[in-house]
């Protein structure tokens, strides 16, 4: 799926592109940059741009998953695996090893390493891992105002979480034994406890008074997990200029130094890694909210991690560098708001249905030579490189190309004589601005205004207060980077028990098709599972699925192992590798 070509990433989008494989690219540039130079001195520092903000160390709540947290932060909160350039999770063995237990449930022990320890001395422990589960899984729960049960934890994910029965887990130990629920063998186990999803469980104990964090989970004491809770959706805020170290330990070969406006987000070599030691002493992020155009124009950028186009600058890598255009594993998409204008399926399929998808991909698409991104991605469950995607890709040909008439015809059908719909996101973005005005353009004449409500604040749970109708976002509503190839994450949003889902979307057999396939261990069942959850799908709408997002990477000239990776982990997943020859 992944597809390369160079650009600027700031260009204007050109019609439908011819782009080679980003597998070619990845072994093409690993060589380059190794045949750089060695006699030259390597630089101290490498700054590092993106597009998104980081407002977050906790990279799992619904706004921190959707912010850059889980591209900045893979090398300083590791996990038992990462997200690789395939898109596949690959074991990360320097933190610790898991196998699966013989047996009828599935049963999976987790093992630390004995030399896994946090910057601020304290040891890694199973308790990082109940404190994960007890977050994600969807079992502490208080009813709202309207009496609606909702999780206690702002947590974006659920997947696989939710399907663990227990973690049997003495605390302080190095070992934790994993049990599912009957008949939920999850094939994508893997997956869990990756990169970013490990947060330091002392910390978030300590800040909510609970001595005991695995016996306050374990033994469902509500009180003690509420406070937990509470520390854990909102205590590990990042604001420039406020930053207290002592509440963001590192497990990896990074820790945070600093964040300022001015600096940017600096990592500096963690002395209490146990790994390698990074090949660079500092790495400092540049995301939006700082000013990394200054930065850009005084050569403090090196490596570039974008959409294309949604910048206002165009970063200066330095003479020589290259800017390789890769058509990523994130889904560019409108997540809608079932309340509202929205709540009558009826108005969600009028919008649809004059959304101009094959303009948009004309526009801001690219295919690719490996034939998996042909056009407008027509399913939300399988990837366009799947063999199975044609299958569920069939039930979408209704929305193929904007219809004003059928448009208007259904915007009538749910009762409304016009219909205004606000869109947001993270901006100032030329690239999602154009987009929703060529959405606008298209929806007009059906009687439906779209409204751009684009924020240099715009987070994913403006949608869920009601401040927005629609989201323009990724998949799972990642502002950048995003996506990885199995697509549970894209899944996972859609699911009536799960934070990312902030367009509140609910239907009963929609989550047992979902559930259905996290256990799927054959294609016949995949399909079957996936086509008739698009067919659902599209015919309520709670998301309009658009282009496989086209993402700019660009390494500067004497950049050792800098390595394209067009998923949820961003070019940043191997930076404790990096080394700059000036």
């Amino acid at each position: 799926m992944a597809v390369t070509e160079r650009n600027d990433p700031t260009s204007p989008r050109r019609s439908r592109r011819r782009v080679v494989a980003c597998a070619a690219v990845a072994a093409a540039l690993a060589a380059a940059t190794a045949a750089c130079g060695s006699e030259e001195e390597p630089l101290h520092s490498i700054g590092y741009a993106i597009d998104n903000v980081v407002t977050t160390y906790n990279a799992n709540t619904v706004d921190g998953a959707a912010s850059g947290a889980p591209q900045v932060f893979a090398r300083v909160l590791p996990g038992f695996g990462y997200v690789a350039p395939s898109g596949q999770v690959v074991s990360d063995t320097d933190v610790g090893t898991a196998a699966v237990v013989p047996g009828d449930t599935l049963t999976v022990k987790y093992t630390l390493s004995p030399n896994a320890v946090y910057s601020d001395g304290v040891p890694m422990s199973c308790d990082d891992l109940v404190l994960t589960w007890a977050a994600s899984s969807g079992r502490f729960t208080e009813p709202d105002e309207s009496g609606t049960e909702t999780n206690l934890f702002d947590a974006a994910r659920r997947g696989g979480y939710a399907d663990i029965d227990r973690v049997d887990c003495q605390a302080g130990s190095k070992e934790a034994t994993v049990v599912f629920r009957p008949g939920r063998d999850d094939t994508d186990w893997k997956t869990l406890f990756g990169a970013t999803e490990l947060m330091p469980a002392h910390i978030a104990a300590a800040r909510a008074g609970v001595g005991d964090l695995v016996g306050a989970v374990t033994g469902n004491d509500t009180d003690a997990v509420r406070r937990i809770a509470e520390f854990w959706n909102t205590g590990w805020a990042l604001t420039p200029g406020e930053f207290d170290a002592a509440l963001f330990p590192s497990a990896g070969p990074y820790r945070i130094e600093s964040y300022t406006a001015e600096d940017g987000l600096t990592l500096v070599a963690n002395e209490r890694w146990w790994g390698n030691a990074p090949a660079t002493d500092r790495i400092v992020i540049w995301p939006r909210g700082t000013e990394a155009a200054t930065a850009s124009g005084d050569g403090r950028i090196h490596v570039v991690d974008v959409a294309e186009g949604s910048l206002g600058y165009t970063p200066d890598l330095g003479d020589g560098a290259e800017n390789t255009t890769v058509v990523s594993r994130n889904l560019e998409q409108l997540v809608l708001s079932t309340r509202g204008v929205f709540e009558n399926p009826a108005a969600r399929r009028a919008f649809a249905l004059c959304v101009p998808r094959d303009r948009l991909f004309d526009e801001f698409g690219a295919a690719g030579e490996d034939g998996g991104v042909t056009g407008p991605v027509s399913s939300r469950l399988l990837p366009p490189d799947s063999p199975l995607y044609p299958q569920t890709a069939e039930t979408a040909e209704r929305y193929a190309h904007a219809d004003v008439d059928a448009a208007r015809s259904e915007r009538e059908a749910s009762g409304q004589d016009r219909m205004e719909v606000r869109i947001g996101y993270l901006g100032p973005d030329d690239r999602r601005s154009r987009i929703v005005a060529l959405i606008a353009e298209s929806c007009r004449e059906s009687g439906i205004e779209v409204v751009d409500a684009g924020s240099d604040t715009f987070t994913p749970s403006r949608l869920a207060d009601g401040e927005v109708d629609a989201l323009l976002a990724g998949t799972a509503t990642a502002a950048g980077a995003g996506g990885t190839a199995d697509m549970e994450d894209a899944r996972g949003a859609l699911h009536s028990g799960t934070g990312s889902n902030v367009g509140g979307y609910a239907d009963g057999r929609v989550d047992e098709l979902l559930d259905g396939l996290l256990v799927a261990k054959d294609n016949a069942s995949v399909a079957g599972q996936a086509v008739e959850a698009e067919r659902i799908l599209w015919d309520q709408v709670p998301t309009i699925p658009l282009l496989a997002q086209p993402r700019t990477i660009g390494f500067a000239p004497g950049l050792h192992a800098g390595v394209v990776n067009p998923t949820t982990a961003g070019a940043g997943w191997n930076m404790d590798r990096w080394i700059l020859r000036g």
